[in-house]
């Protein structure tokens, strides 16, 4: 397959997909939920810099997500599992059901 020449920052994918930029945040947080290669880091001036996705990477997240909404607890059970703060998870969350209206 050839290598994506593209890289997209994360809110960048997150307007694209229609997804919440913080639970996008939240997945790539661990990079073992994306192939290797397919999640960056881009310094950007800033202190942490920013991560950003390969197009193949926007594909791995767009099945992992459809995925993980399909076990139990779905994105809420994914979130409270990754140890993320509890207001996060109550944004997302928020945002999950405007979705789904």
């Amino acid at each position: 397959m050839a290598r994506s020449r593209f890289i997209y920052t994360l809110k960048e994918v997150a307007v694209m997909i229609g997804e919440n930029l913080e639970l996008l945040e939240e997945v790539t947080a661990n990079s073992d939920n994306i192939a290797e290669g397919e999640l960056v880091y881009v310094r950007d001036g800033s202190e942490d810099g920013t991560k950003g996705l390969t197009e193949n990477g926007i594909g791995d997240l767009r099945d992992l997500l459809a995925d993980i909404r399909t076990w139990d607890g779905g994105i809420r059970q994914f979130l409270v599992d990754e140890q993320c703060d509890p207001e996060v998870i109550e944004r997302v969350m928020a945002d999950e059901l405007s979705r789904k209206s």
